[in-house]
């Protein structure tokens, strides 16, 4: 029988948020290291074999433990534990076909994929080293939807600290090992991406655990009589392959940005495969700082599914208009300070974190981190979308965007002077599309419309302060320890340490976040009253 939870989609999002801190701590500690061990270069592969293996996991897992969060949280909101038991088998077998379905694809044709689709031959090993990650992080999923459909967060939670943990222990060992024997940048690839399938592997064994002991299967006395097997396969795939398709946009413009790149860079804009292969690889050390802002917020978007969905099957139409503009609100104010932060700092950022490499890193990052707060607001939007029953409407305007995508790297990115400069633009072009053709559609959708004015004012004027502290006192703090390595770390410490602090206290001070959302976390009226917030 399952575990009664009491946590509040807040609550239940706090939860994740400590665990995405946790896992990006240890993604640092794994990414980094491994791109200053193997260069621009070698870090090229490395990301072309994720924008791969991100499309057939988003493909396998992004729509369908949402839509078996959904359809869980719906039996379990009727009463209809049998229905929840049923729904989880569907799923198990359908997460199980599909994942084998793609990691064969990568196992079998490493090399086509590596050659014709990423311009990138040296990434085949990658490709191949990773393909069984696939299947095991999709029956991974199907726990872990499972467990969120009954509001509980802290198996996910634990699940991908454990899997990160592990990733970042083996990728790194063998990545170090290759190197040190000689073995090439792209054997160092492989091995590094390895860590990834035996980091999916103790997930899925601890999730397997984790069901058996907390939902364990007792004989009901009056047990509920379950759908077919047939009408709950339809309806999971009715909800599941329109998020599944529309979340695989994101992944495909991933994959599409890095075959457009190499392949531009080389045939119009008239760089070398080793010159593409930097200008990449300083991109995709960017794209690692521009993705913590998403990460932070994606726990958010996976709350809120469930919360939605329960309250429009209650009837309670208000009650889901009130989650979906509050957590639009705080969306904001956890992701715009950080895409300003990125922008701002993004000098120090690069030259501290990654040392040596090539100089387009700092102005790659600050057009990232103004396109970070848009593809935050953007998965908030698709999770309403997607909770209120219209899955199909963030695929169209991830298509939308897409096409921008793909406008805007053609031309730019052949162009010599613009070069790699020109794909991150065309990310921020894509998501502001997105934003504005979401929220069209969320104003059709809810009983109110989402008040931009609420949403988005305190938060901007919050962000700019602190963006304007931290530039100053970067500046200031710059020519009191001087130059070197050393002296831009303790620069730029010191600059966020501001910045964090006038952010905190305007906030608090423009009631950005109020007494009344932070009851919904975890000590949040401890943290309330500490702070004198009304």
């Amino acid at each position: 029988m399952a575990e009664n939870k009491s946590q509040n989609y807040l609550h239940g999002a706090a939860i994740l948020t400590a665990g995405v801190l946790i896992m990006k701590i240890l993604g640092f500690i794994y990414k980094v290291p491994i791109a200053n061990i193997i260069g621009d270069d070698g870090y090229s592969m490395f990301l072309a074999t994720y924008n791969v293996y991100n499309v057939f996991l988003t493909l396998a897992t992004a729509g369908l433990p949402i839509a078996l969060s959904r359809l869980i949280s719906e039996a379990h909101a009727e009463g209809r534990v049998m229905q929840a038991r049923r729904t989880f088998s569907v799923a198990w077998l359908s997460f199980f076909v599909i994942g084998l379905v793609c990691s064969l694809i990568m196992f079998l044709f490493p090399n086509e994929i590596a050659v014709k689709i990423l311009h990138n031959p040296p990434a085949a090993l990658s490709i191949k080293s990773m393909s069984f990650a696939v299947l095991l992080v999709c029956l991974v999923s199907a726990y872990r939807g499972y467990c969120q459909g009954y509001g509980n967060m802290i198996p996910t939670t634990v699940g991908q600290v454990l899997e990160v943990f592990v990733k970042v222990v083996v990728g790194l060992a063998l990545a170090a090992v290759f190197m040190k024997m000689g073995k090439g940048k792209a054997v160092g690839s492989a091995g590094a991406i390895f860590g990834v399938v035996i980091g999916s592997l103790v997930a899925l064994i601890y999730m397997m655990v984790y069901k058996r002991r907390h939902y364990r299967m007792d004989i009901l006395e009056n047990p509920d009589v379950p759908d077919s097997y047939g009408k709950i396969f339809s309806h999971f795939m009715r909800i599941g392959i329109p998020i599944a398709l529309g979340s695989c946009v994101l992944a495909f413009l991933n994959l599409v940005d890095s075959s457009l790149c190499m392949g531009r860079l080389q045939d119009a804009a008239g760089f070398t495969l080793k010159e593409s292969q930097v200008l990449y690889g300083v991109y995709g050390k960017a794209q690692t700082l521009f993705n913590l802002p998403a990460a932070i917020i994606t726990p958010l978007t996976i709350s809120v599914v469930p919360a939605i969905a329960t309250a429009i099957v209650r009837g309670e139409d208000d009650k889901a208009t009130k989650i979906s503009e509050d957590s639009m609100r705080i969306a904001t104010v956890l992701c715009m300070p950080m895409g300003v932060g990125l922008a701002v700092l993004s000098e120090p950022i690069m030259n501290v974190i990654y040392p040596g490499s090539h100089e387009s890193g700092p102005v790659l990052l600050a057009i990232m981190g103004l396109a970070a707060f848009f593809v935050c607001i953007v998965l908030m939007e698709n999770a309403v979308l997607q909770a209120s029953g219209k899955e199909v409407w963030p695929m169209y305007t991830m298509i939308a965007g897409g096409i921008a995508k793909i406008i805007v790297n053609w031309f730019l990115v052949a162009n010599p002077k613009i070069n790699i400069y020109g794909a991150p633009i065309g990310t921020l072009v894509s998501y502001a599309l997105m934003f504005v053709l979401n929220f069209i559609f969320m104003c059709i959708v809810l009983d109110k419309n989402p008040r931009l004015r609420v949403i988005m004012i305190r938060p901007l004027i919050c962000s700019a302060l602190m963006g304007l502290s931290a530039w100053g006192i970067y500046g200031l703090a710059g020519r009191f320890f001087g130059a070197g390595h050393m002296a831009d770390f303790l620069a730029m410490v010191a600059a966020m340490v501001v910045a964090m602090v006038v952010y905190v206290v305007s906030t608090i001070a423009m009631r950005s976040v109020t007494k009344e959302d932070m009851r919904l976390i975890p000590g949040g009226d401890k943290i309330a009253r500490l702070l004198h917030m009304r």
